[in-house]
């Protein structure tokens, strides 16, 4: 049917005869690519999204717990050891609050809302300390009324 198709309309279709050996070279070139693609594709899906490897973590049982809210603290502060967990928040708290928190998902905003609200309730002078710390100019504070 396509032949009478490229008849009618006066189409000259060229056609190559390839080697094996040419026609594996072209599927190992184009699946080589399409991996290439997809892992770019996947980097590029990374940087505007923050890992969710700790979204699991109970912020309920973090917020009652004395001793390792402290411990936090005192991670964030540097004044002590950090958990796996601990280094991570340090690490993308700064960007986490100049970008408005707008590579956190779903889970990672209602645990910053739990936290920031427990803190500026419960432990108002560490509160402050932290906000002096990662918010030095006040510009956080200023856009959300803190």
């Amino acid at each position: 049917m396509s032949i009478i198709l490229f008849k009618l309309l006066n189409i000259t279709v060229y056609t190559r005869k390839f080697s094996h050996s040419t026609k594996r070279e072209m599927k190992t070139t184009l699946v080589c690519l399409l991996v290439a693609g997809v892992c770019l594709g996947l980097a590029a899906a990374s940087d505007k999204m923050y890992t969710n490897k700790y979204d699991n973590v109970d912020v309920e049982n973090v917020l009652s717990n004395n001793r390792i809210l402290t411990n936090y603290i005192k991670c964030l502060m540097e004044k002590g050891s950090c958990t796996p967990e601990g280094r991570e928040l340090k690490k993308l708290l700064p960007d986490a609050l100049q970008s408005d928190c707008s590579k956190c998902s779903d889970v990672q905003r209602r645990n910053s809302q739990k936290v920031i609200n427990f803190l500026r309730a419960n432990r108002p002078g560490e509160w402050k300390l932290l906000l002096n710390k990662y918010d030095p100019n006040g510009s956080y504070r200023a856009k959300h009324n803190l």
